[in-house]
């Protein structure tokens, strides 16, 4: 599908291979080399994509991107930058950003992410304050790096249940504590629970938390993790440690968010995002 297509980078190899790329695969592209030549080009005609880098001559490409996108709201962005971190791929998502490629990128990359920014439209998401940006403890500039922290990006703004794989000591946690602390869940708990570290006869007290007298030893009434995280995120790590009956316990609480305690009659609802 041929598009207009608006490009914004101060380097001017950059604005060439990638002006030569999008041109290629059919589309009309117009170049610009700073925040005031890209302002004159959109008064002069609408794209139906931009695509920009972060750093300009004369400004900040995501602090515009941040404007851009609410008086265009259905023109998609994709966003380009050098800053490899996960602060910047987070921020370009904020401010409404379609995707974000880190330099160096693969051009064949870049135009599929057009082709599927053309075919889907710009993918809505819920604003952050841009003050509140939070310190994390993710490093690293690798390409694998960098998919982790576009995937990141793209699922800290919405509550769907994240499943994490890697191998043990890969830092999953640090990832799950990221996702919590840059989504809109922040200021509430982040609890983080072994499953292969808790006796199976254990798991689900751990769990849904159990009722006084439940079974021996059950002086007091005790809150299980679920109500611990009320609100905020629930860490399930080595999940396939679990034994079978308590991963149907959990089932239910992921698709209605209730369950009772053990020992209990009460059914509790919980608000909490599972990870």
């Amino acid at each position: 599908m041929s598009a207009s297509i608006l490009i914004c980078d101060d380097d001017a190899a950059i604005r060439m291979v990638v002006t030569q790329a999008l041109r290629r695969a059919g589309h009309r592209v117009t170049a610009a080399a700073s925040l005031g030549e890209l302002r004159r080009e959109l008064a002069a005609a609408r794209p139906d994509v931009l695509v920009t880098d972060v750093v300009l001559p004369d400004g900040n490409g995501l602090d515009f991107v941040a404007t851009f996108t609410g008086e265009m709201p259905d023109v998609p962005v994709i966003v380009l930058s050098a800053q490899n971190t996960l602060s910047t791929a987070v921020r370009a998502t904020e401010a409404g950003a379609f995707d974000y490629l880190p330099k160096p990128f693969d051009l064949d990359a870049l135009t599929a992410t057009v082709a599927s920014a053309l075919a889907r439209g710009r993918r809505l998401v819920d604003d952050l304050p841009a003050s509140e940006e939070q310190a994390v403890a993710l490093i690293g500039r690798s390409p694998a790096m960098q998919d982790v922290y576009r995937v990141i990006a793209r699922v800290v703004s919405n509550e769907l249940t994240v499943l994490i794989t890697g191998e043990s000591g890969t830092g999953k946690e640090l990832v799950a504590q990221a996702i919590h602390d840059l989504g809109p869940r922040r200021r509430a708990p982040f609890v983080a629970i072994n499953m292969a570290a808790i006796p199976r006869e254990l798991i689900e007290a751990e769990l849904f938390g159990h009722e006084r007298g439940a079974f021996t030893g059950a002086a007091t009434r005790n809150a299980g993790r679920f109500e611990q995280a009320a609100g905020g995120t629930l860490f399930l790590d080595e999940i396939g440690d679990m034994p079978m009956e308590a991963q149907t316990r959990l089932l239910r609480v992921l698709q209605s968010g209730e369950f009772t305690s053990v020992g209990g009659a009460r059914t509790i609802q919980v608000d909490v995002r599972i990870v």
